[in-house]
């Protein structure tokens, strides 16, 4: 649902070991309707942040991709963490002060979430995305053979499960095939 010109938009963020993501959301009355997510796979040293610069990583990685959004709406973070304090702090590391200086353009508000509402929308984004490399995969794999001579054609598949269990199947084809590409 597209939000009106200059209406203030909402921000919930949610991070893993894998993952961060956020959620864009307009208020319509008490409840929040969501406008767009954004999430990000951590790599290499990412996935090291401590949960306080994962957080933030997820603000970053949100006004980086939802910029026109930042730009024309008053965008309120809801955090149960005390992010502001912790990004403007003196004693901040060198990134998040990198960060704060890139999120100060925005003009952006902190506010403690008061309920869930919409978190459950950004922890379910969050939940959904994991790492190409997981040694947990839950993706199914399907490797196709194709076979061609003067008199028939078929096609070999082979179905994989998450659980490696292996299922194949060989199809005759009714209508002429062939292995050359050109033809």
């Amino acid at each position: 649902m597209k939000p009106q010109t200059g209406e203030k938009l909402y921000i919930y963020m949610s991070t893993s070991e894998e993952a961060v993501s956020a959620v864009l959301v307009r208020a319509e009355g008490k409840e929040h309707q969501p406008i767009y997510y954004a999430n990000k796979v951590l790599q290499g040293a990412e996935s090291k942040y401590p949960p306080i610069e994962k957080l933030t990583l997820a603000l970053i990685m949100a006004a980086r991709k939802l910029c026109p959004y930042f730009q024309s709406h008053q965008v309120t973070i809801l955090t149960n963490q005390r992010l502001k304090h912790i990004i403007a702090s003196p004693n901040a590391s060198e990134r998040m002060t990198k960060w704060a200086v890139e999120l100060s353009e925005h003009g952006i508000e902190f506010e403690l979430r008061p309920a869930i509402k919409a978190q459950v929308l950004a922890d379910f984004i969050l939940e959904v995305t994991r790492k190409e490399n997981s040694t947990h995969s839950r993706e199914w794999e399907m490797f196709v053979n194709g076979s061609s001579t003067s008199s028939r054609s078929g096609v070999g598949i082979v179905i994989k499960s998450p659980e490696t269990n292996y299922m194949e199947y060989a199809i005759t084809l009714e209508f002429p095939a062939s292995n050359n590409e050109a033809e």
